[in-house]
């Protein structure tokens, strides 16, 4: 059986609630939550959660964190498991940070905070179609 999961990163755990809560809200038991206030925590959780091969994993990730930027985050996910959904939702990235996650971790979407509840629902749901 696939599991379907959606990995939520941000050093605000105000902002995790809450797209946590939004994500719920959506689509109740379709997939399980997973919440990392950190880069090096999510790589944790990311490495647990990919060792069943059955796992859709979609990550939603801010930009501005501690010791490890977003776009970098994403890098080093990507090269480990390509097939992931990688979401940015941020209100700092530059240019150059969403491109680096573009060319080289195959970003889907970057959404600015604050985000619509529709255009995070929309992005999850068009891409899992690319998964």
């Amino acid at each position: 059986m696939v599991k379907n999961v959606i990995l939520c990163v941000d050093d605000e755990k105000i902002i995790l609630d809450s797209i946590k809560t939004q994500l719920k809200e959506r689509y109740g038991n379709a997939f399980m939550y997973e919440a990392a206030e950190s880069a090096t925590e999510a790589l944790e959780i990311i490495d647990e959660l990919m060792r069943d091969e059955k796992t859709n994993l979609v990550i939603i990730t801010d930009w501005q964190m501690p010791v490890i930027k977003g776009d970098d985050f994403l890098v080093k996910v990507h090269r480990k498991y390509p097939k992931t959904l990688k979401i940015m939702l941020t209100g700092h990235a530059d240019k150059e940070s969403i491109e680096n996650s573009k060319n080289n971790a195959n970003l889907f979407r970057c959404l600015k905070k604050p985000w619509s509840r529709y255009d995070l629902f929309s992005t999850i749901e068009s891409g899992l179609l690319k998964i």
